[in-house]
This record gives structure tokens, C-alpha cells and sequence, in this order.
């Protein structure tokens, strides 16, 4: 391997919100010592933003995982780039006759300010900012990531820098990720039933009627409905007393069959249009155009609904946010996830950068701290998400009402998997030959989380051991699907 001068330590691939919280972190890890470069495809006032419709997102997060990053790294959210302050999440059943809250105190945020929230904190680091900038590839010597190059967007000029550890946060299509050229254990490619599609709108509205199944200003709604959203949910955030981020995201595959059995042709704008106008409480709804929210009040975009990358790292190269895959695979809420990771990611490359070695092995270290702090229950809730994309109405229904105990709505709030206790002492009362297939399945999806949050927690300490791992995790989950019949 070369070691001969780099031009920057860390090279942040992404300005996003992840991608700035990475260059944050190393600088406060490092002191500040580091020549850390963020490197954003956007223009400044644009700082982030995912798509030309804006930074399209639910928005919301839990006040636990903005408060672990600001007890480790010192950065602290307020207004504006809190819009909103929440109690928690209500989940309600497709006939709106159960409802579970979970995920306590949160915030719902407005992404468009956040960005320069972000942008200030990191250039007060000495963080240095690229603008404009489209990444195409990884630059390599001797199977080691080395650096970056691309293209500057306005003047077409190739733009090439080194570095001794690049970190992509450049978004669930990461090129960087996608076309990597070396030898290492992260997986390139997302299969298609891993990715479902979301869009929103952020309305203000006339509140006539009172409805809290609907809308509600302390609490996010969720509904599970497949009619509305085949394979996945509808969001009603609330960021006002009368604004509102309203949305859904769809399995595609589920929506080919939902659109094949009512023999129509509808696609997601179609529904989240629907979705809005059966809503009794948002009535007149006006897209929100006020200086936070022009030019990102309408978008959709691809959401992982999976677990994270099995291996977040290689020689050089580390992976947060989307571009490892990292939403949560039960409802896609990746704000959270990202700000754990990118707060762990910082930390633990100025610990291979102080110990000049940027090695897949020296950077593993990173895999096992996020296993640890979060990603161990996520192939758990994978194996979950699956089975709910399958089940009908009916079963929904039942299953909210009758095999949720107040054990299942604390694991929920703490982001585990239920255990589904309850299956176990209704096992006699259980109505319906589909009830019981779904009271089965239930406690077997509780069944195989314990093996695989035991499998996590055994997560191999070196790159030697990981290819046994994997193959272990790939039957897990392999068998976990067949035995669902959702394969």
C-alpha cells in the first residue's frame, strides 16, 4: 500500500444530513486536527438536498437519537431546525378500532433548514465544503480506497482528491458503493423488494373538525392499510397546529398486485392524492411555499426497507445513512439510524487515522459499534416487515387488537421486535384458520429475532470470520422467508 502525501484525511462523499454529521464528529473526536472535506453535488443554499423536488422525507425522529448524538458530540437542534416537538408515534389498525403509541418524545424537522444549521456548525470546524460536485468513482491503489473523483457540474472540469479514509453518504443509489472496484465484503446491490417508494407533501390546511385518527398536533399517525398503502404505511406528521407532512410508501410489488385485483392503473402520486382528500381534518390543503419549505413541499424518492449493509466497511471506505442501507426495515425511518451511525463513523476513523491505519481491519471497528448500538435488531424486524407486507385487513386488524400485550408496545417504542406473548395464552380463543396461520407466524417471526439479535451480537471481531458469519445470517433469513411463505 502507498502512503505518500494525501490531500485530505477524510473525504465526506454527501452533504447530507448524515454526511455532515460524520465530518462533525471526526473533527470533535480529532480536535480538530484533521483536513476533513464534505463534498455535496448541490449548491450551497441547496446543501443535502436528495432530489430536485428537495430534501424529500418524513422528517421525523426521536429525541433519543438526537440526544445521543449531542451527549457525545455536543451538537444541539433547536428552532427552526425543529419545526415541531411530538409526544410519540400512534399506529392505527385499517379500521381505526386499535391504535398503538410507541417511540416517545420526538421532533419533526424541517430539512430544509436544517442543512444550513449543519453547514454553519461544520465551517465554524474548519470543515471544508465542495459544492456542485458529482462523484463517479473511488480512486484506488493496491486494493485500498485512496480518494475520489468526479465531475464539477458547472464548469465540467474533473475534479480528483486523495484521502486516507473515504466515508459515502451519497444515498441508497451510491455510485461509489455500487461500482466499487476492490475486494471487500460490502454487498454493491439492494434487490428491488428491499426498496419501497415514498412520497409526501407538506401542506397547510384549514382544520375544521376534530379527528385524532387522522390528524393529531402532539402525535404522528400511522396507518396500516393495504388498500392505501399496499406492502407498507401512510404518515400523518403534524408540524404545526394546521401543517402537516402527509404521505405514504408503497412495496412495488404489492402495488402491482393491489392495482392488478382492482383492475386499475394507479400510481403513487395517485394514492398519496387519495390518501389526502379521504383525510376529514386537512381540508383545503395549500402546498407550503414560505421561505423553509419552497421548492420541497411535493417529492418522492426510494426508501431500504431491509437491514444494513452486512459489512460497512473496506480498505479506506466506510458507509452511513442510506447509502448503508441503514432506514429502519419496519418503517423506513432513517433519520435516526443515520445520526447513531454517523456519530459512531466520525469517532471511530480518527481512531484508524491516529493509529495510521486505514485498513478494512482497523476499521471493522466500526461495524461491531454499530451492531452494538443499533444494528443488531435490524434482520429481526426485516424478517417482521416481511410477513406485514403480506397480511390482508382482516388479519391486521386482529392482530392489533389481540396478540399486542403491553411487553410487544414497549419493545415496539424501543425500536425491538415484539415477542408476541400473547399468542401463547389466546392459543385456544383464536378465531379463523387465518388467525391462527397469522398467530403462528407471529411467534415465529419472535422466535427467529432471538436468533438473530444472538447472531448479531456475535459479530465477527475480524474480516477473516465474516464470511461464515454472512453465511450463517443468509439461511437465518433464507429460512426465515420460506417458512413465512413470503420468500
Amino acid at each position: 500500500m502507498t502512503f505518500e502525501l494525501r490531500d485530505y484525511d477524510i473525504i465526506v462523499a454527501g452533504g447530507g444530513l448524515a454526511g455532515m454529521i460524520v465530518a462533525s464528529s471526526a473533527s470533535y473526536y480529532s480536535k480538530q486536527s484533521l483536513k476533513i472535506l464534505v463534498v455535496d453535488r448541490n449548491p450551497s443554499p441547496q446543501l443535502g438536498r436528495k432530489t430536485l423536488s428537495g430534501w424529500v422525507c418524513g422528517d421525523a425522529v426521536g429525541k433519543n437519537s438526537v440526544d445521543y448524538m449531542t451527549s457525545r458530540i455536543g451538537i444541539k437542534w433547536q428552532n427552526p431546525e425543529i419545526e415541531h416537538p411530538v409526544k410519540g408515534v400512534i399506529a392505527f389498525s385499517p379500521d381505526h378500532k386499535t391504535s398503538i403509541s410507541f417511540d416517545g418524545e420526538g421532533y419533526i424537522l424541517n430539512r430544509k433548514v436544517l442543512p444550513q444549521k449543519q453547514l454553519n456548525d461544520a465551517l465554524n470546524l474548519g470543515i471544508e465544503i465542495k459544492y456542485n460536485l458529482a462523484l463517479r468513482n473511488v480512486l484506488v491503489d493496491d486494493n485500498t480506497v485512496i480518494g475520489v473523483e468526479g465531475e464539477d457540474l458547472h464548469t465540467k472540469s474533473v475534479f480528483k482528491k486523495t484521502c486516507k479514509i473515504v466515508v459515502d453518504c451519497a444515498g441508497v443509489t451510491s455510485v461509489l458503493r455500487t461500482n466499487l472496484p476492490i475486494r471487500s465484503h460490502v454487498q454493491k446491490k439492494i434487490n428491488r423488494d428491499d426498496l419501497e417508494a415514498t412520497g409526501r407533501y407538506i401542506y397547510n390546511f384549514d382544520n375544521e373538525v376534530e379527528d385524532k385518527t387522522f390528524f393529531d398536533p402532539d402525535y404522528c399517525i400511522i396507518h396500516l392499510d393495504q388498500n392505501i398503502a399496499p406492502g407498507g404505511y401512510a404518515w400523518v406528521f403534524p408540524k404545526g397546529k394546521n401543517k402537516v407532512n402527509i404521505g405514504l410508501g408503497v412495496q412495488q410489488k404489492a402495488m402491482e398486485e393491489h392495482n392488478k385485483k382492482q383492475a386499475q392503473r394507479k400510481d403513487l402520486k395517485m394514492k398519496i392524492d387519495e390518501y389526502v382528500k379521504m383525510n376529514p381534518v386537512i381540508k383545503n390543503p395549500q402546498i407550503a411555499d414560505g421561505e423553509s419549505d419552497d421548492g420541497n413541499s411535493w417529492g418522492t424518492w426510494q426508501v431500504s426497507v431491509r437491514r444494513q449493509n452486512d459489512c460497512l466497511v473496506a480498505n479506506g471506505y466506510m458507509l452511513v445513512g442510506d447509502s448503508a442501507w441503514m432506514p429502519k426495515p419496519l418503517d423506513a425511518g432513517g433519520i435516526g439510524p443515520a445520526i447513531i451511525a454517523a456519530t459512531i463513523a466520525g469517532k471511530d476513523a480518527v481512531q484508524s487515522i491516529e493509529a495510521k491505519d486505514y485498513s478494512e481491519q482497523s476499521l471493522w471497528q466500526y461495524n461491531l459499534d454499530f451492531v452494538d448500538a443499533y444494528g443488531y435488531k435490524t434482520a429481526g424486524l426485516e424478517v417482521f416487515r416481511r410477513l406485514l407486507q403480506k397480511l390482508t385487513n382482516d388479519q391486521i386488524n386482529y392482530g392489533m387488537k389481540h396478540f399486542l400485550s403491553k411487553l410487544d408496545i414497549d419493545n415496539i417504542t424501543n425500536g425491538e421486535h415484539p415477542e408476541f406473548g400473547m399468542v401463547d395464552k389466546l392459543n385456544m380463543f383464536i378465531h379463523g384458520a387465518l388467525n391462527k396461520r397469522l398467530a403462528d407466524d407471529l411467534k415465529q417471526t419472535a422466535d427467529v429475532n432471538k436468533k438473530l439479535v444472538n447472531h448479531y451480537h456475535n459479530y465477527p471481531t475480524n474480516s477473516n470470520d465474516f464470511p461464515e458469519w454472512q453465511n450463517k445470517l443468509a439461511k437465518f433469513m433464507s429460512d426465515a422467508f420460506t417458512n413465512l411463505g413470503c420468500a
